[in-house]
């Protein structure tokens, strides 16, 4: 049976509250280092979980005899607090879900420091999916961005260590560290037959999540990265200052967004949905659903499109779907990421807490897009030379050398304008001279190698060159175009 028209969550202290059981909704679990935004929140329902005590729950028995006998007679002391950590973990370890995870209270207070204004780390969200450590999204602008981190690379190691088997709250405090500070990581990308090694400089990273800018012909094109506690209202001061503008169509930019709060979502997605229509379902085991609608007061008049990639995750796949089956809202992009369950966290008096997944949310149409992901209407994939991998400036390529970044140097060059002959991975003669005319343009010194300034200035130039050739960007203006001039 379904509750219609249940009323959007409001904000409760540094989560989001309706009734007394707070549900997290966002992303998976934040890089702190990355992150303050992705918690969230949905709640229904005023049971309280009972004391697990041991007259209560016979089948404890076992756990608490195998404590007590490691407590007495293990041959070192052992640290009792570390057991029942051990225990809590591993009990939910047991589900095999990534998206539940239990944090002792070091991790739970970084968690806590992640939903602040601003963070010190890499700028990057990450899961753990099958026993590795998967990133979803870089952040915007953030160290990991600029390194080169894309959405599904696998973190195998941290400053030599691996992190296969870890929890995503167990690498994510490996990860991150003080601004200033540097993290060696060790990547497996699909199509890469070799691990891709990455030094990357811890900074400050602001929670700043809408980018407006106007395009041609009265097309604007807004970016949000994630849904913070104040993503709305940037997004309602951007629109008005692109009306000031003269805006006659938008295009939403949800790419590469992993997520965040969900009545941040569900505010959003209602700015661009008729007053009463459905913007998402929640659905608990039982198969009881809470259905939240818009309770906009009148949705854009201007045409919109939206752009998702598989960067895309949990609330920017809730505004997508949402639009796109109650707005007719065109989708345009790649397929995203594909995170449709939500979670609820439980806090311990000691300060740690667990999370674990409780419903999961469907579609106004009541799809549920969970590991599947949304099929935009118009499929529009970037230019080959978008997914080149990162360089790093601090190795040296030069003459002679055969390797995997060789090629990527060499396809780069090619996209900058400088022929490096046959594109094979091994630095040869006309590579050389590739190299040379490339710094000469740039008034580099000429050192017919790829180093330090020359490698981040080649970067530099592909990055450029895919903004202005962002084919999605593109179709989205051209089929804003058709609408407006209707």
């Amino acid at each position: 049976m379904e509750e219609e028209n249940q009323k959007q969550p409001k904000e409760a202290g540094k989560f989001i509250k309706i009734k007394k059981f707070t549900f997290i909704m966002g992303i998976f679990l934040v890089i702190f280092l990355t992150a303050g935004i992705t918690t969230i929140a949905l709640t229904f329902g005023d049971e309280k979980v009972e004391s697990l005590a041991p007259d209560k729950h016979a089948e404890f028995e076992k756990l608490y005899s195998t404590y007590e006998k490691i407590k007495d007679d293990y041959y070192e002391e052992v640290d009792e607090e570390k057991l029942v950590d051990g225990a809590i973990n591993g009990m939910i370890k047991s589900l095999d879900d990534p998206y539940s995870a239990y944090m002792d209270k070091k991790e739970a207070s970084s968690f806590d420091e992640s939903i602040s204004s601003s963070f010190e780390g890499i700028g990057a969200e990450i899961q753990e999916q099958d026993g590795q450590i998967m990133v979803v999204s870089p952040i915007k602008g953030s160290p990991a961005e600029k390194a080169g981190v894309k959405p599904n690379d696998i973190i195998l190691s941290v400053d030599g260590k691996s992190v296969e088997g870890l929890s995503s709250s167990e690498a994510v405090l490996k990860i991150r560290g003080e601004k200033g500070t540097k993290v060696d990581l060790s990547i497996s990308r699909a199509g890469e037959s070799e691990p891709i090694e990455l030094t990357i400089k811890r900074d400050t990273i602001p929670i700043e999540t809408v980018y407006p800018e106007m395009l041609d012909d009265g097309v604007a094109k807004i970016q949000v990265t994630s849904f913070s506690e104040h993503t709305v209202q940037e997004l309602k001061t951007a629109l008005e200052e692109m009306s000031k503008k003269d805006m006659k169509g938008l295009v939403l930019d949800l790419r590469g967004n992993p997520g965040g709060l969900l009545d941040q979502a569900i505010e959003m997605a209602s700015l661009f949905i008729p007053n009463g229509k459905v913007v998402l379902q929640v659905e608990d085991r039982s198969g009881k659903k809470v259905v939240y609608k818009s309770e906009n007061d009148g949705e854009l008049k201007i045409p919109v499109v939206v752009l998702i990639d598989d960067g895309s995750a949990s609330a920017s796949e809730i505004v997508a779907a949402a639009v796109s089956e109650s707005a007719d809202i065109p989708l345009i992009g790649v397929k995203s990421f594909g995170k449709g369950t939500v979670q609820t966290v439980e806090d311990f008096e000691d300060g740690s807490n667990f999370k674990y997944t409780a419903a999961k949310w469907l579609t106004p149409e009541g799809n549920w897009i969970h590991k599947k992901g949304i099929k935009p209407d118009i499929t529009v994939k970037l230019p080959d030379y978008a997914s080149l991998p990162y360089i790093s400036p601090d190795k040296e390529l030069k003459a002679s050398d055969s390797s995997s970044e060789v090629k990527a140097a060499e396809e780069m060059l090619k996209e900058a304008g400088h022929d490096p002959g046959k594109i094979d991975g091994f630095f040869d003669e006309a590579t050389t001279n590739a190299v040379t005319a490339f710094q000469r343009e740039q008034k580099i010194k000429e050192t017919g190698t790829i180093k330090d300034d020359t490698t981040v200035k080649l970067m530099q130039v592909i990055r450029e060159k895919i903004l202005k050739n962002d084919t999605q960007v593109k179709k989205a203006v051209e089929v804003l175009k058709k609408e407006i001039n209707k």
